[in-house]
């Protein structure tokens, strides 16, 4: 666990209890939805985490903010253990440690004018900004690239992107430190995802706010991170800076996912190697015994089916596999 690191994660479990189905059957299983995982994250830097649905990512995010408890590790903010902070201890920390949802439509409030959205947070903590909260709030409307005069309009009256940008203001009101950003694009249209990426970019460089992005979307990732973490089945299989896990992926896995992203260029799309995993995804109630990746990698023996791998430095990336690329 690295000492100047803004935030960090030690051991990080998140297991949810879950009844198995059927009429007559009292059995309870655990969703491992977050399985041990180890990161640190410097302020200022941005840190995509990727994996296909049902990886942990989401769950990952959200405990990294205690939105929900985790079940067992350690969440480290500003040298300062978290984990077991109550809801009143961590009140004055939800100022520095915010959220953009995924879903623009449902995370606000349709009965709430976009105005009364973004002032919450000034009323939950108490602050009042100079001039007043609405001009504070008509002045972040405008720096969010929307109409301060929208002040009194409702969620309904604006379009999917605009929305975002709403979420992304209530998000930065109270300037804060560490922004955990859950897919935020993914339900946009190519153009306006754009637009909302390049704002996210602006506030990280003008205020220095520390972003973790959330995506599925790789060539999102690429554009906006410095790292990447990539997860399969609430493990982190790598994590390397965005250039070198985009030129030299050293997981399989990692491999694999970037095989599936489309190039520009149609000469290079028709020859490119595209590796298909064969099976789908395990089930997080009964994950594979060893290597989280056996049943679907093909360069899996023995030891991968028995023992799990650390993550290991290998060359400028820390990877979690028996034999790395």
């Amino acid at each position: 666990m690295s000492q100047d690191a803004l935030f960090s994660i030690k051991d990080l479990t998140k297991h949810f209890p879950v009844k198995k189905s059927g009429i007559f059957n009292n059995e309870k299983a655990t969703v491992k939805a977050v399985d041990g995982i180890s990161l640190d994250i410097h302020e200022g830097e941005t840190v995509g985490i990727v994996g296909e649905s049902g990886c942990g990512k989401t769950t990952a995010g959200r405990t990294f903010l205690k939105l929900v408890s985790p079940t067992s590790g350690k969440i480290i903010y500003k040298g300062q253990d978290i984990t077991n902070f109550s809801g009143k201890k961590m009140r004055p920390l939800r100022a520095e440690m915010q959220i953009i949802f995924q879903d623009p439509y449902s995370a606000l409030n349709p009965r709430q004018t976009i105005g009364k959205i973004i002032s919450a947070p000034f009323e939950i903590q108490g602050v009042t900004p100079d001039g007043g909260v609405k001009r504070e709030v008509e002045r972040i409307l405008e720096r969010v690239g929307l109409n301060p005069e929208h002040y009194n309009r409702y969620p309904h009256e604006f379009s999917g992107g605009q929305r975002q940008r709403i979420g992304i203001a209530r998000a930065i009101a109270l300037k804060p430190k560490f922004v955990v950003a859950d897919e935020p694009v993914s339900a946009l249209d190519v153009s306006i995802q754009a637009q909302v990426i390049n704002l996210l970019e602006d506030l990280k460089r003008e205020d220095g706010i520390t972003i973790v992005f959330i995506a599925h979307d790789l060539s999102v990732v690429q554009h906006i991170s410095d790292r990447v973490v990539v997860m399969y089945l609430g493990k982190i299989m790598e994590i390397a800076d965005s250039t070198n896990l985009y030129s030299n992926p050293r997981h399989p896995y990692t491999k694999a996912l970037l095989s599936a992203v489309p190039q520009a260029d149609p000469r290079v799309e028709r020859t490119r190697e595209r590796i298909i995993l064969t099976g789908d995804l395990p089930s997080p109630m009964n994950p594979p015994t060893g290597c989280v990746f056996n049943t679907r990698c093909w360069k899996a023996k023995d030891i991968c089916r028995t023992s799990a791998p650390e993550l290991l430095t290998v060359g400028s990336s820390t990877v979690a596999c028996h034999f790395p690329e």
